[in-house]
């Protein structure tokens, strides 16, 4: 199945599971699973997806993650799970952030079922960056949206070009906030 097809797939899900799946349990089952399998990791081979990872923070031990994804043996991204009925926000964010720095990850997801977010550590190394890179709304997309997603495919990743291109967005972003603030209000 094409990719796209994959993502049209998962946005039906989306959209059922914001009227039935009520707990973050629910919002794995019925979305975040069928993601992590879209981009092509074996949700059942613990070797390329392990749920419940543990990322000791500190001192605080048996901290877990819901999930890491790996790739040729090495953690390649963070993915952590709030219900589909929870807007994610700050303090989803602090979570993730914790868990971040303590592994070899460049990459971090946030989702919730309907919006995923996704972070690397393009500011400072080792400490992810405070706004996500890229946001994908799965119940609102454009094609431009899912080429970008399909950057973060098992078959295709490659963390240098997802971080040059995260890179670009986030530069592209400033710009035309930038822009957009000048046009409303324009300095002297």
């Amino acid at each position: 199945m094409d990719f796209s097809k994959k993502v049209a797939d998962l946005a039906l899900r989306s959209k059922h599971a914001s009227k039935l799946a009520l707990t973050e349990e629910a919002t794995k089952t019925s979305v975040v699973l069928p993601f992590i399998q879209a981009l092509g990791f074996d949700v059942f081979n613990l070797e390329e997806v392990t749920p419940e990872f543990i990322a000791d923070v500190g001192i605080k031990k048996g901290e877990k993650i819901d999930f890491a994804l790996r790739i040729g043996g090495k953690i390649a991204i963070l993915i952590e799970v709030k219900p589909i009925s929870m807007m994610l926000g700050t303090a989803q964010y602090s979570q993730l952030f914790r868990y971040f720095s303590t592994v070899e990850a460049r990459l971090a997801i946030l989702i919730n079922g309907r919006e995923v977010w996704f972070f690397s550590d393009i500011d400072e190394r080792n400490k992810m960056d405070k706004k996500p890179f890229f946001v994908f709304d799965l119940q609102a997309y454009d094609e431009r949206q899912v080429s970008e997603l399909a950057r973060f495919q098992k078959n295709n990743f490659d963390i240098d070009s997802i971080l040059e291109a995260a890179s670009n967005l986030k530069w592209v972003k400033a710009a035309s906030n930038y822009l957009t603030a000048q046009l409303k209000a324009p300095d002297d």
